[in-house]
């Protein structure tokens, strides 16, 4: 909370607020702030949604995107939109779990069958009702993003079964859920910021980490971790989100070009994440990063006891998991 006091400050005398307008055009400026690098297909789809944003309103609304962290990382981006500093940020579900218990339920390891029982789960009454729960902490959802499925690279060796990660500091994102999912793999899960873990690589901080090949790629993490094991262990989702109090601050025209904006976005990120994924693939191979494709199932095995437990200790979100699963 000190931190993002210090942020609060520096907004204030950098003249950095959420909404602002330019006199004599009066144009309003949302600001966006998010912690990847400019590389990233979700960088690129913000940039879309900030051109469509723009494209709708002729000019009077404007969407100002900032990469790479420059605002904060993504918890303090999150709490910055929580007390109305910031406009707007892009959320792992994962990390967006501490601010919206609800979100969880993305965290939880082998949910989806396959891509088209994710997309049915994201873009119907499931995914709806999910997207609009950060109300309730002063964050409102505005679409998903493709954040492809999750899986381990490592620096010395590879992960082919669970065992492999057992003695290895995994990094994860602040998230109970994931810490929960390296522990039942048997790696100890690491909290680190994003931005800071290529360095955590480097001087042994961490072991290795999990995430998307776009991400492996864009983030140069190849250059210090070789192995990268395709077990897909889950399948979060990004969620583009809004602070409630900018929201509320916008007329009913100008929600409506958001919105719009957003699920024009959402469409075509879907569509370069596709593409982005597949370069990544081959961009790793010719950087001499070893790809293998461990059998899934020990995997799951390892990891059902944390479905055993979300019943018992938690059965609100339990109830959500089946009724997810119940989705043809």
């Amino acid at each position: 909370m000190k931190r993002t006091l210090l942020y609060l400050i520096l907004f204030v005398f950098l003249g950095v607020f959420p909404i602002s307008c330019n006199s004599p055009l009066n144009v309003k400026i949302i600001k966006l702030g998010h912690g990847l690098g400019v590389t990233h297909p979700v960088h690129e789809a913000m940039l879309f949604l900030a051109k469509k944003v723009e494209e709708k309103s002729n000019g009077d609304m404007i969407v100002k995107v900032y990469p790479n962290q420059q605002l904060g990382s993504e918890r303090e981006l999150v709490e910055l939109l929580q007390i109305g500093s910031l406009g707007m940020t892009k959320v792992s579900s994962a990390a967006l779990e501490g601010f919206a218990p609800t979100m969880q339920v993305f965290g939880m390891p082998y949910l989806f069958r396959d891509d088209e029982h994710q997309k049915k789960v994201l873009q119907g009454e499931i995914g709806k009702k999910l997207l609009m729960d950060p109300q309730k902490y002063l964050l409102r959802g505005l679409c998903y993003y493709d954040s492809g499925k999750r899986s381990f690279y490592t620096k010395d060796k590879p992960v082919e079964t669970p065992a492999d990660l057992e003695g290895l500091k995994i990094r994860v994102m602040e998230s109970n859920t994931a810490s929960n999912m390296v522990k039942s793999l048997g790696g100890s899960p690491t909290p680190v910021s994003y931005g800071e873990l290529y360095t955590a690589l480097q001087q042994g901080i961490v072991d290795g980490a999990e995430n998307n090949a776009p991400s492996l790629y864009t983030s140069k993490h190849y250059e210090v971790c070789k192995f990268y094991s395709i077990d897909e262990h889950t399948a979060l989702p990004d969620v583009m989100i809004v602070s409630t109090k900018v929201w509320e601050s916008l007329s009913e025209q100008e929600q409506q070009w958001l919105q719009e904006a957003a699920d024009e976005s959402a469409t075509y990120e879907y569509k370069i994440w596709a593409e982005s994924t597949a370069e990544s693939l081959r961009e790793l191979e010719k950087a001499g990063v070893t790809i293998s494709y461990p059998d899934k199932e020990p995997f799951r095995e390892a990891v059902e006891s944390m479905y055993t437990d979300l019943k018992t200790q938690q059965p609100e979100i339990y109830k959500i998991v089946e009724e997810i699963r119940a989705v043809k």
